[in-house]
This record gives structure tokens, C-alpha cells and sequence, in this order.
């Protein structure tokens, strides 16, 4: 109870904090409502619908796009680290396009696929794919050679080398590779809703944004970073489950 105590108490602070400061007049209520009314407008929004609408149609297009960008990125990356000819081919494009900022893609989704559903899973493909590739490559190329060694002297091929050495071997830099996209695939997501939607969360921060209701529009943005917050413990939890042959 202590430890959760500590860890939570900043938490605390700031929405107490947040629930005064419009009321004492410290900032405006127009700038930033009381967060009483921002969970009465998010219970608001709950009981119409919009939130689990936009919410599903958000995290439809989040998961298929960090799904694809997990396998595509994970299988490149093992190879590039396996086989030279694939790294001399794949090697130099992964490193212009891995500083580039993702967002600077939407217009080019939007042109090849509009705005639907299309454009955002690709735009969240491309952008978390990169991390997770370069994520399983740093870890494939990790692998000691001592059993890559034995296993080839056991006489296992160099598929059978590839899936039980180097893909074990590869688990904790890719698992943290995944982590960096899954926080990555929230950004891509909202910033590509706001500027190029017809629904979604993001959409619906830019749509209540530009109505003047800012306190649904803080509602859905404290909706997003719990739904962030949570698929992070989730994932850490997997995470220490597949890892847990290590220690």
C-alpha cells in the first residue's frame, strides 16, 4: 500500500491541483476546465456513444497497423542480421528513413489510400515497423556465436540454427523494440485523425477542439493517455512472461 501510495501520489497532486487552479482563477476555465467537468463531459460522452464509436474504430486501425508492422519488422530485422546480401539491400533504407518524422507521411497515405481506414493503419505500419526492426536485428546480431557454434555442430541446418538460437537470442531487444512502436502507433494514430479523419479519437479532439467544448475535448485526451497507460502495463506483463525462461 506504501509503494502504490508513492508511486500514484504525483498523480494525485496534479489532478488536485488541475480541480483548483480553474476554480481559484490561477488559469482560465476555458484554457483548462476543472476535472470535474471534464469526467462529467467524459461520462457524457460515454452514455452517447461517441467515445466507444470513435474509441473502437481508433484502436481497430492502432492494433492492424502495429500488428503488421510486428511481423513485417521482426522477420526483416532477423534476416538483415542473418544474411548479408538482405542487410546491404534493406540496411541503408531503414537508416534514412528511421530519423524522418513519421507524421510527415500522412499526406502521402492520404493520397495513395484517402481518408479512411487505409491511410492510418499504413501511416501506423510504416512508422512502428522501423523500431521493431532495428529492434530484432540489434538482438539477432547479439546472438553468441558460441551456440551458434554448437548448434551447428549438432548438425542443425541454418533454418533450424535461425529459429532456435538466434530467434531466442533476438526476444529481449525486439520485445523492446514492440514497446517503443506501441507507444509510437498512439501518436501516429491521433496525429493522423486529427488532420486527415471522419471519426476516431483523434477526430473527435479536433472536431469538440474547434466546437469550443474543451472539456469533452480534455476528456478525450485523458481518454487516449489511459488507453496508452494501459496497453503499456498490459504489454510489460507479456513481456516478463516471455522473458521469464531467462532468469
Amino acid at each position: 500500500m506504501k509503494s502504490a501510495l508513492v508511486r500514484f501520489l504525483p498523480l494525485l497532486l496534479i489532478a488536485l491541483l488541475w480541480e483548483i487552479a480553474p476554480r481559484v482563477g490561477l488559469v482560465s476555465s476555458l484554457a483548462l476546465p476543472p476535472l470535474s467537468a471534464v469526467l462529467s463531459a467524459w461520462v457524457e460522452l460515454l452514455r452517447d456513444g461517441d467515445l466507444l464509436t470513435n474509441g473502437a474504430s481508433s484502436l481497430y486501425r492502432a492494433s492492424a497497423g502495429l500488428a503488421l508492422a510486428i511481423v513485417v519488422g521482426a522477420a526483416l530485422g532477423v534476416f538483415m542480421a542473418w544474411w548479408r546480401p538482405v542487410n546491404a539491400v534493406l540496411g541503408p533504407l531503414v537508416e534514412l528513413f528511421y530519423p524522418m518524422p513519421k507524421s510527415a507521411l500522412i499526406p502521402v497515405t492520404v493520397l495513395w489510400l484517402g481518408f479512411g481506414d487505409g491511410s492510418k493503419i499504413l501511416l501506423i505500419f510504416l512508422g512502428c515497423m522501423l523500431p521493431v526492426t532495428i529492434g530484432a536485428f540489434n538482438g539477432a546480431r547479439s546472438s553468441e556465436q558460441a551456440l551458434v557454434w554448437s548448434a551447428r555442430s549438432m548438425g542443425a541446418n541454418r533454418l533450424r540454427m535461425l529459429w532456435d538460437v538466434v530467434v531466442p537470442s533476438a526476444m529481449p531487444e525486439l520485445l523492446n523494440g514492440i514497446r517503443t512502436a506501441l507507444a509510437l502507433s498512439f501518436i501516429l494514430l491521433v496525429s493522423s485523425e486529427l488532420i486527415a479523419a471522419r471519426e476516431g479519437l483523434g477526430y473527435l479532439i479536433g472536431f469538440l477542439g474547434a466546437s469550443g467544448t474543451y472539456d469533452a475535448m480534455f476528456a478525450v485526451v485523458l481518454t487516449v493517455a489511459l488507453l496508452g497507460f494501459i496497453a503499456d502495463r498490459i504489454y510489460l506483463l507479456l513481456m516478463h512472461r516471455m522473458l521469464r525462461w531467462q532468469e
